[in-house]
């Protein structure tokens, strides 16, 4: 079988005078490395993507991290901080993309912007400054440490036992994980079920899939250092083997 298709939905970036579709490179290694997939970047085109061309030819969908917030406006809220960067054409191309994802059954696999996306576009809200909310961490990193350090396990995290999240990892029932974020869950969206939570409360990761199906969202970053970190290595590998089984049923269609 030829390798799987994983997209990857681009988000938009001002570089000089011109303007850019761009994806991180450690997602999309990620996804090559972890998954044994072939990531296919998406531009942030909005209402112009043709998901129905886009989607019958994925075996998979990553969302990745991302500077930006999506804009609050999808949940019903106004703009707590305007300084915080927006990416309005991501937000018109990823939130109708998993709603169309997950009708096809197609694995999903969502990192922080990622992970807070599925929940607001299943009808979800967020926290748009965690650590403004009564007995909640500051999850955000410290930018005057070098790259290594604010990507360092920063907390631990508590599994649902016999989740999904745990099975995947045989079992285990904490994790430490970093933590680079400043927007987090405030409403879960109906459907989703709470795999993993920081000692806070917050919500650290939940699966959304149908029964047999792989659907999964982390707010931590497990594409960082992939390689040398077991934990993340056994999630990617679930993810890519879930689109390598969707990618073997949908050539028997």
């Amino acid at each position: 079988m030829p390798s799987p298709i994983v997209i990857v939905p681009a988000c938009t970036a001002q570089i000089g005078n011109h303007s850019f579709h761009v994806a991180q490179m450690k997602y999309v290694d990620a996804v090559v490395n972890g998954a044994t997939c072939l990531p296919l970047i998406l531009p942030a085109l909005g209402a112009a993507t043709d998901l129905d061309t886009v989607l019958a030819r994925a075996d998979g969908l990553m969302l990745t991290g991302a500077y930006s917030n999506v804009h609050p406006s999808h949940y019903q809220q106004e703009v707590h901080n305007p300084a915080l960067p927006q990416d309005a054409a991501r937000d018109a191309t990823t939130l109708p993309l998993i709603r169309a994802a997950l009708k096809r059954g197609i694995p999903i696999f969502a990192v922080c912007r990622g992970f807070q996306e599925v929940n607001v576009a299943l009808g979800g809200s967020l926290h748009q400054a965690v650590q403004e909310v009564d007995g909640m961490f500051d999850h955000r990193e410290d930018k005057s440490q070098t790259q290594e350090q604010q990507y360092a396990p920063a907390h631990q995290i508590s599994l649902t036992p016999h989740g999904e999240m745990a099975r995947i990892l045989n079992g285990a029932l904490q994790l430490k994980v970093n933590s680079l974020h400043g927007q987090g869950i405030a409403e879960l969206a109906p459907g989703l079920q709470v795999e993993a939570r920081a000692d806070d409360g917050l919500i650290e990761a939940y699966s959304f899939g149908q029964a047999g199906s792989f659907a999964l969202a982390v707010q931590w970053h497990p594409e960082w250092n992939l390689m040398s970190n077991p934990a993340s290595v056994k999630i990617f590998q679930a993810f890519g083997l879930a689109c390598r089984d969707y990618q073997s049923k949908r050539g028997k269609a």
